[in-house]
């Protein structure tokens, strides 16, 4: 599989619980995670506008990175009504020069999705406020990808 670089998960705009595995190649590559992030915040708003009626974005890619990300919802405790909120897995990795991504992403999600189900169903229903709570989950990433 590729260079994994980093795998988190956001909720309400904010990065809950990630795992950085290895730290970008070169110093260049501080200016592909800065629009990397800014690409990923208008992802957040995008998705937030739509209220997850299309769900086919699925990564974003800039110089040899690929920011690819899966979505769900989940039902917060701290949230008085029934609603779900939305919750997102990302993951950063090395793109492959040349290569049509699309194979990889599909791969790399399939990895993604037991994490992000197993995190929803440990999760569901939790004070979202308190965000200690998720630092040990960060352990749980790593095993998925060891």
């Amino acid at each position: 599989m590729r260079e994994i670089y980093e795998i988190g998960i956001v909720f309400r705009g904010f990065v809950i619980v990630s795992n950085i595995f290895k730290k970008h190649p070169s110093q260049k590559e501080s200016d592909v995670i800065q629009d990397l992030s800014a690409a990923f915040i208008s992802a957040i708003s995008s998705f937030a506008q739509t209220a997850f009626t299309n769900n086919s974005l699925e990564y974003l890619e800039s110089g040899n990175i690929l920011f690819i990300f899966k979505m769900s919802e989940v039902k917060s405790g701290d949230n008085n009504s029934d609603f779900k909120e939305p919750i997102i897995m990302y993951g950063l990795t090395e793109k492959k020069k040349k290569k049509n991504p699309d194979k990889f992403v599909k791969k790399f999600l399939d990895k993604l999705n037991p994490i992000l189900e197993n995190f929803i169903q440990k999760y569901n229903n939790a004070d979202f406020t308190e965000l200690t709570q998720f630092k040990s989950y960060k352990d749980e990433i790593k095993r998925y990808f060891v």
